[in-house]
């Protein structure tokens, strides 16, 4: 009875055990699947995001180069503007034309409408051409575009010898002449995204708002349509994905990731599924422009691990399908030891993530330019160490502190108008903000732009600024010195129209004395006549100096012993006034380019203005050294007096002007001595600052640079 069942029993348990096993081998292998493709996702997703981070690093770089052309290029408007004959512009463009060479601006042209002329700067050939104006050559720009200091950016043009932006300009002041820069973009493009990578062989590019590609790898791309040219290269396989990122996304100015077909990678033909993470790229000047970068990579260097351990598992669990227990062990024991290699891949993908976002950090860090985040009521919410450091501070000491109280109640005003505009319009805002940054005056240009969170809302306020202070004072300086020319030239002819009569005047005086007795009233009327003209012929003197100084002159003088000859005429002064000498002598002070006596002029000069603002007494300070490159001798003359209100510090040159009393000053001291270090090929600088409050030092620094003597001049 046993025997006979046991067979039965042995085929249901046979049976059972083989439903079971199965049972257990399907649901182990669907589970598998699904569990493989939810891991597959998720590094999808992970991979898609760090594409995203290097696509907006990629994307800051390149907005920062062309912020930083077009400043570049506003300098060399005014640098242009200043020059008396455009034919000039070759032989003194160098240090200032390089910059934007280099970034690629290969043709600048000068637009005479009224002449029908145009001169041709070619950067290759390093020379200017002149050619008749073809009206027809000429970009669209609009008519009522220009204004002071405006740029205004063509549509990329594709041409046989590649991709050209085109960027106008008028002139700075009243004149018709338009100057354009031909910006060659891949030239531009190439250094910021030949190297950008993605996984081991993902790669950048970008199109602009016709879907135009201005870069790519594959250099049959460049210039050609995004929705055609893959399928004219490639035909057959359906790129509706591709066209869909590109149309709908890319060129609406969105950010986001997404997967698509292609039949081209790294030189490789044949369909391979890419992985695509893209972000806007914003065109700065005037009409904006809206182009879109993307990284994109190989979907299956992201899946190969998975798959791979898909196929082993199945593998395994195929080979214990016959033995219930030995399958549940295997299966068990894979399975352990998948999870345990997932864990090991998503730990290390998350590192590899880690070590990406710390590189960019490292970027901000390092970057000299401030770099912060701010929340809506003003505080920072992220801050590099620039930006710390400028005030005075560090990064864990400002997080939660509001940016405000950082500035003047003005500035602060305005800061809070600009984060609240980014939170409540969404849309970037950019400013330039002055204040006094203790004794000085501050210049920032600040761009103010939107993150947004998953939901598209702002979150935060990312705040990129540079400090701009040098450029400012450098347009001043330029301003000051075409003004101070114009004031030069009109004064020296003033004076010597002066100058004629009165030396009839000083003529006749002298006749007329001769015939007088010395004592008499009418003598003595006549010395006073005689002594207030040699006073105005003084005057007219020191104006006409400037135009009959030889410009050709090559005369070198020790300058250490000039200022020291200077300082015992004025030595017996200082004491009188209370007032303490100090001097640093610099090491090896070779001869300078100058005259002994009118150098001796004008330290005397600024020493006479230094003991004039001491009323009270005080320190004196004289130093010398060498500058940089050895090709320049500094004389820094400071003293703490009273100061010069920031108001008067551009008007100190100008002949005639004075803050002295009546009778004590004619405003010619520093007016001469400008004109005497400016032919010699020198500059005088002056930094000032008053005592606003009890307590507060004030003083006034002139800082005399004058060139050092050549070789054969005497």
């Amino acid at each position: 009875m046993s025997s006979e069942r046991r067979p039965g029993l042995d085929r249901r348990i046979i049976i059972c055990v083989s439903i079971v096993t199965a049972l257990v081998l399907a649901a182990g292998t669907v589970l598998t699947w699904r569990t493989s493709r939810v891991v597959r996702q998720v590094v999808t997703d992970q991979f898609n995001a760090e594409q995203l981070a290097v696509a907006r690093g990629a994307k800051y770089f390149v907005e920062r180069e062309f912020n930083h052309l077009k400043r570049s290029l506003t300098i060399l408007l005014q640098y242009i503007a200043v020059i008396p004959e455009v034919s000039t512009l070759a032989p003194g463009k160098e240090r200032l034309v390089s910059q934007v060479t280099e970034s690629g601006v290969r043709t600048i042209e000068l637009i005479d409408p009224e002449a029908r002329t145009k001169w041709v700067y070619i950067a290759n050939d390093r020379l200017v051409s002149t050619a008749p104006l073809d009206t027809d050559s000429l970009p669209p720009i609009p008519s009522d575009f220009f204004s002071e200091n405006s740029l205004w950016f063509s549509r990329p043009v594709v041409t046989d010898a590649g991709i050209t932006l085109t960027i106008a300009a008028r002139m700075p002041g009243r004149t018709s002449r338009i100057v354009l820069f031909h910006l060659d973009v891949s030239w531009f493009l190439d250094p910021f995204l030949k190297t950008v990578h993605s996984g081991r062989t993902g790669y950048a590019w970008i199109i602009d708002g016709d879907g135009i590609f201005m870069y790519h790898p594959n250099r049959d791309y460049v210039g050609e349509s995004a929705f055609q040219v893959r399928e004219r290269t490639f035909p057959g396989p359906s790129y509706n994905k591709i066209h869909i990122i590109q149309g709908e996304e890319m060129l609406q100015g969105m950010e986001g990731t997404g997967d698509y077909t292609s039949t081209w990678h790294r030189g490789k033909t044949g369909l391979v599924r890419k992985l695509i993470a893209f972000t806007p790229l914003r065109i700065p000047g005037e009409p904006p422009q809206l182009w879109s970068i993307a990284v994109s990579a190989p979907a299956h260097e992201i899946e190969e691990a998975i798959w791979k351990n898909l196929y082993w598992q199945l593998t395994f669990l195929g080979l214990v399908a016959g033995v219930l227990v030995l399958a549940a062990s295997t299966i068990l024991y894979l399975e352990r030891r998948w999870r345990l290699t997932l864990e090991k891949q998503v730990h290390a993908r998350t590192e590899e993530l880690k070590r990406s976002e710390e590189n960019y950090r490292s970027l901000v860090e390092s970057a000299e330019d401030f770099i912060y985040t701010l929340d809506r009521e003003g505080r920072f919410l992220s801050v590099n160490s620039f930006t710390a450091g400028f005030f005075g501070s560090t990064p864990d000491a400002l997080i939660g502190k509001s940016i405000y109280r950082l500035f003047p109640e003005d500035v602060r005003e305005r800061l809070a108008q600009r984060v609240l505009h980014v939170f409540e319009a969404g849309t970037s805002i950019r400013d330039e903000i002055e204040w006094m940054n203790r004794y000085n005056p501050t210049w920032i240009a600040v761009n103010f732009m939107p993150l947004r969170d998953e939901a598209g809302k702002v979150k935060a306020a990312l705040c990129i600024a540079r400090d701009i202070t040098e450029n400012k004072k450098l347009e001043r300086q330029l301003i000051g010195a075409e003004k101070l020319a114009s004031l030069g030239t009109l004064a020296a002819g003033v004076a010597h129209e002066i100058n004629n009569p009165l030396g009839v005047i000083l003529g006749f005086c002298d006749l007329l004395i001769r015939h007088k007795e010395p004592g008499s009233q009418e003598y003595e009327d006549l010395k006073i006549i005689e002594a207030q003209g040699f006073y105005c012929k003084d005057i007219t003197e020191n104006l006409l100096s400037l135009a009959r100084l030889d410009r050709s002159e090559k005369r070198h003088s020790n300058l250490a012993e000039c200022i020291q000859d200077t300082i015992r005429i004025v030595l017996h002064t200082l004491e009188m006034n209370g007032i303490q000498l100090a001097t640093e002598w610099g090491p090896d002070i070779p001869p300078v380019r100058g005259d002994y006596g009118q150098l001796q002029q004008v330290f005397l000069n600024l020493i006479n203005n230094a003991v004039a603002a001491m009323k009270d007494g005080g320190v004196l300070t004289i130093r010398t050294k060498r500058g940089p490159g050895g090709r320049n001798v500094y004389v820094r003359i400071e003293d703490e007096g009273f100061g010069i209100p920031p108001e008067n510090l551009d008007l100190i040159f100008e002949p005639f002007f004075t803050t002295k009393p009546e009778g004590e000053g004619t405003g010619l001291g520093l007016f001469v001595s400008y004109g005497i270090v400016n032919k010699y090929g020198g500059a005088i600088e002056c930094e000032s600052r008053t005592a606003d409050a009890p307590g507060e030092k004030s003083g006034t620094i002139f800082t005399v640079r004058l060139p050092i003597a050549g070789r054969g001049e005497t």
